[in-house]
């Protein structure tokens, strides 16, 4: 298992999907306050509610709360965080993933705020290649193509 979370989220079809995918995938969701919206909103519902029953969806205070709650690994060293960024040095299918590892994304409107991104490793900011004249990829598409990366790289664990 890995873990997807949502710094912040502003838009609950974004995060509505991100629940469906996550329970396809078999990943845990971590969702950061404050959230743009209520989780009883209508959107949420309909883009990927009806996925809570088998989504693993924990909701922290603050980031802190949320790597404190994640599982060490084997060795007793504490999960490896990656956040996704357009200001990334890393292209995201270059590290070699394990179970374990979470992914941070930032909210809709602005991304990780900066004193979040400078306290990842340069080496952890992960980015998806696009076009120069682009600004950046939706929020649930962008979770969607790491989360099969790594997946794929840890041999489908859980798939059919």
């Amino acid at each position: 298992m890995f873990h997807i979370i949502l710094y912040q989220p502003e838009i609950p079809p974004n995060t509505g999907n991100v629940i469906r995918l996550c329970a396809n995938v078999g990943v845990r969701l971590h969702l950061l306050r404050p959230l743009g919206f209520d989780l009883s909103a209508a959107q949420l519902r309909r883009a990927g509610m009806d996925y809570a029953e088998i989504a693993d969806v924990r909701i922290h205070e603050n980031l802190p709360n949320c790597i404190a709650s994640l599982e060490r690994n084997d060795d007793g060293s504490p999960a490896r965080l990656f956040a996704l960024s357009t200001r990334g040095t890393t292209r995201h299918d270059q590290p070699r993933y394990q179970a374990g590892d979470a992914f941070l994304f930032g909210p809709e409107s602005r991304g990780l705020p900066a004193e979040v991104l400078d306290g990842i490793a340069e080496e952890r900011r992960i980015r998806l290649p696009m076009r120069p004249e682009c600004r950046s990829v939706n929020l649930s598409n962008t979770v969607a193509v790491v989360a099969f990366e790594v997946w794929r790289q840890l041999g489908f664990v859980g798939g059919v």
